[in-house]
């Protein structure tokens, strides 16, 4: 969640502090009484409006729902029920985060918040995708709706969630309204923004462009290392790729007009990062881990599939299990399926039904352009070859929890909105443009945006069609309907098929290749289309019998279409494609027991290349005894080891000694993959101008002062005994609730968090807990839940989430899943119906209303 919107709640509750001790006076059967009241009726038999024939909802010892209805209508109903009486305060949030209206919670000060989210249109678009939608989506959504609402009917206020009693000490008029379709489309493009690929390095190369030169900047973004670490598939494509779609990268951004947008792009970065992140902060660090091994390599036979999706912690996690079934699976009702999904959205993201299994990674393609555009405010134009044509101008009216409504101007060119020069809190236009940019008279420069998301599509549909998919052509058929965000797609059936799929809108330009922002006044720049879905990367039944996607690279650099050049350096994809094939050339048949052990690789790449140099470096004397950790070390960041917490230390010195003082604040390295690639490229070079400073001027020096840093600071942090130093005792995750969990109050944030929690691994590996070294050692990236998928029996299957099923505080499924999650240890994935029943701990029937 972003700073911006915690330090506003913190401020109003502090009303909210003096109110608990007053609970507190009164007496701690009120509080429980307050806490206890909202957790959902798991036993007995409650009418549903709606409903239209019996429903039962088991929920086994973790809380996790499995329902079972006779007709879809009454299947997606009781789904929506269930989860608002687990999760409605985060479907409530995260539908004002989407919409524009957070200020209608939480105050004025989340106005600028506001005003971005509602310039970019999320909301606008998940109506229109509504409006296209075919009868039958259209009736799954609209049941989902009746059932949050019948939820609805019967629970206000701290009876829906605790965190409505604590909003209602600031705002005591907020009542939720009914819930909509739209509400739960608009999720689908918060998903799409917090997956959107490359903006930020987009704007991070333009900024950089004015202070670095072009070699310089291509040293700190180098290309995928294609000679060392693997794509996903091996061959240019099993579908052809037209030639003329291959596009020419060549194209550059015209200098001068960079130099004078440089204030607007530094603004729009700082909005970009206050931005409410529901997925996790976007950057080099959003990825995923993905892969399936076909039966001829596991000990049952048949496929396996894996998969942990890493995104920022969240209390309660992002993803919300579950199971749907159809009582009689047929055409009218084909749904039995069960896996990961999230609250506010209908259907089942990632898992699998009684014949196929999928798993989700980011394709990361580059699918957001910025455009510098000539803009006359005054007369409500823009320059096009030459010609001013009227900007699209809406006026929108937000109002506030407390305050007076406040009305915002968005203005977009054809292309897409301006993003830059928005009213709030975040930025001001810039209109010192250079004099040879030549704008005319009364025209400024600004920055528009163009997002595959920002055209109505057919995602909403694609979810359904995945979960009743039952073979290779149908789960592609799916797969086309998903435009954004792009996806890698595994996939494996119970047939001992296995596949990969790239869906998704990717652009084809007319020049340039996204990396850098070109002028808007032309058309000889955009795009003039999108690939074909069938020139997208596809393969299925590879002959080495594995699939591996972990962000990296999906086709070599021969590939006739263009999808992006900011590809994950492919660390993760490498290690776990060594792990695979030792196991495979050693003769062992894989297990699931193996696949899970892979998921809690800690193997450090960076380390690897970098801890020889570090040996061979001079360090002070008193520093030798903390290096000499190093000399043994297996590269693996474990939780408990002592060379580990040093190691990390160390990188997080060099990067900020070596790299922070030559480059922007905005720029600092944050320790990521790309960072990886940057350091090892320049591991050669005894002498570079990146080493050197006023201090020291080669490639040791700079080492030796980064260990002796670390050594002061490990000390510090740990004390000055090295072999009782520990990883986790730095690297440790707390999990915050999205919307309270930062506001300063110690009260409200021991209510609504829960942690530290001390665990291993690190960013760019395969345990991807990820951190980032401008901040210090805590974790801000995780696998978000970890499933592995037996198609031999999906009874055998396992799973674990981040946290547990419940979004209320203290109810025993809050977090009752974390420490096993932490622990590397997983769940049995309960699907048939008598595995279903044997695991049954409490059931629930929903009836028709009288």
């Amino acid at each position: 969640m972003a700073h911006s919107l915690s330090r506003s709640i913190g401020r109003v509750l502090l009303w909210i502090l003096v109110a608990l001790l007053v609970i507190g006076l009164i007496g701690a059967g009120l509080a429980f009484w307050t806490v206890q009241r909202s957790f959902p009726t798991t036993e007995g038999t409650i009418e549903v409006p709606g409903v239209e024939n019996e429903v039962t909802v088991t929920r086994d010892a973790q809380g996790i729902p499995q329902i079972t209805a006779a007709t879809p209508h009454d299947l997606f109903l009781a789904q929506g029920y269930v989860q608002a009486q687990d999760r409605f305060w985060e479907m409530d949030f995260r539908r004002h985060v989407t919409s524009g209206r957070l200020s209608e919670m939480f105050g004025e000060s989340q106005v600028g918040t506001d005003t971005f989210i509602r310039t970019l249109g999320w909301r606008a678009v998940a109506e229109q995708e509504v409006e296209a939608l075919d009868d039958t989506s259209r009736a799954y959504y609209e049941a989902y709706a009746d059932g949050v609402n019948a939820y609805l009917d019967s629970h206000s206020g701290a009876d829906a969630s605790l965190e409505y009693a604590v909003l209602g000490f600031q705002n005591s008029d907020y009542s939720p309204e009914p819930w909509t379709p739209a509400d739960s489309i608009a999720w689908l493009k918060a998903m799409a923004w917090d997956l959107r690929s490359n903006l930020e390095q987009e704007i991070d190369r333009s900024i950089l462009s004015t202070t670095l030169s072009s070699n310089q900047i291509s040293k700190l973004f180098p290309t995928y290392p294609y000679d060392t670490n693997p794509t996903i598939v091996t061959e240019p494509s099993v579908q052809s790729v037209a030639p003329h779609t291959k596009q020419n990268p060549d194209a550059a951004a015209d200098p001068a007009a960079l130099d004078s947008v440089a204030p607007q792009l530094e603004q729009l970065s700082e909005l970009l990062h206050g931005m409410p992140t529901l997925l996790g902060e976007a950057g080099s660090d959003i990825g995923s881990n993905s892969w399936v091994v076909s039966g001829k390599h596991t000990a049952t036979g048949e496929p396996l599939l894996a998969n942990d999706p890493h995104l920022g912690p969240a209390m309660p996690s992002v993803w919300y299990q579950m199971g749907l079934h159809c009582s009689t699976v047929s055409e009218e009702c084909p749904f039995d399926v069960a896996g990961f999904t999230f609250s506010g959205l209908p259907g089942v993201v990632i898992g699998h039904n009684q014949q196929i299994a999928w798993g989700f990674t980011n394709l990361g393609p580059d699918v957001a352009d910025l455009y510098i555009e000539k803009v006359d405010t005054q007369e409500a134009t823009y320059r096009l070859d030459g010609k001013d044509l009227p900007l699209d101008v809406r006026t929108e009216t937000i109002s506030v929890a407390g305050g007076d409504d406040v009305e915002v101007t968005i203005r977009s060119t054809k292309r897409g909105p301006i993003v830059s020069g928005l009213t709030g809190d975040y930025t001001t236009i810039a209109n010192d443009a250079a004099d040879h940019v030549d704008p005319a008279e009364g025209e400024s420069l600004a920055v528009s945006l163009q997002w595959t998301a920002l055209t109505p599509g057919n995602t909403p549909r694609a979810i359904f069609a995945m979960n009743s998919a039952t073979d290779w052509d149908s789960f592609r058929g799916a797969a086309k309907l998903f435009d954004v965000p792009s996806q890698n797609l595994i996939y494996a059936d119970t047939e001992g098929n296995i596949g990969y799929q790239a869906p998704g809108l990717v652009p084809v330009r007319k020049a340039g290749n996204g990396t850098k922002p070109l002028p808007g006044w032309t058309s000889d720049n955009g795009w003039s289309g999108f690939l074909d879905f069938d020139q997208l990367p596809s393969e299925y039944n590879p002959a080495s019998g594995y699939i591996v996607t972990a962000n990296n690279a999906a086709v070599g650099p021969e590939y006739p279409a263009f999808i992006t050049t900011d590809w994950d350096a492919g660390y993760r994809a490498e290690r776990i494609t060594e792990r695979l094939t030792d196991l495979i050339d050693d003769g062992t048949l894989i297990t699931s027991e193996d696949m899970s052990a892979i998921q809690a690789d800690n193997h450090n790449a960076i380390a690897e290349i970098l801890v020889p140099y570090l040996l061979d470096a001079t360090p002070s004397e008193h520093t030798l005894e903390a290096r000499a950790l190093l000399e043994d070390w297996d590269y693996s960041d474990d939780v408990d080891s002592a060379a580990s917490a040093y190691f990390n230390i160390v990188w997080k010195n060099l990067l900020a000694e070596v790299f922070a003082p030559k480059l922007p604040e905005s720029q600092a390295p944050q320790g990521s993959a790309r960072w990886f690639q940057v350091v090892s490229n320049l591991l050669p070079l005894s002498q570079s101008a990146w080493w050197g400073d006023d201090d020291v001027t080669t490639r040791d020096e700079a080492l030796a002062r980064a260990m002796d840093s670390a050594w002061d600071e490990a000390v510090e942090l740990m004390g000055d005994d090295p072999h009782a130093w520990e990883w986790g005792d730095l690297h440790t995750l707390t999990v915050r609730n999205a919307s309270l969990g930062e506001s300063g109050i110690g009260v409200i944030e021991k209510i609504f968090n829960r942690g530290p929690y001390s665990v291993g691994g690190g960013s760019s590996i395969v345990n991807a807990n990820g951190w980032d070294a401008t901040q210090g050692y805590e974790v801000n990236w995780v696998p978000s839940m970890r499933q592995v998928i037996d198609l031999s029996d999906f009874d055998s299957s396992t799973w674990i989430n981040l946290t547990g099923a419940s979004g209320h505080a203290f109810h025993p499924n809050y977090v009752d899943q974390t420490t096993l999650w932490a622990e590397h240890k997983t769940l049995r994935w309960a699907f048939t119906a008598d595995a279903r029943a044997d695991a049954a701990e409490h059931t629930l029937v929903l009836t028709p209303a009288r």
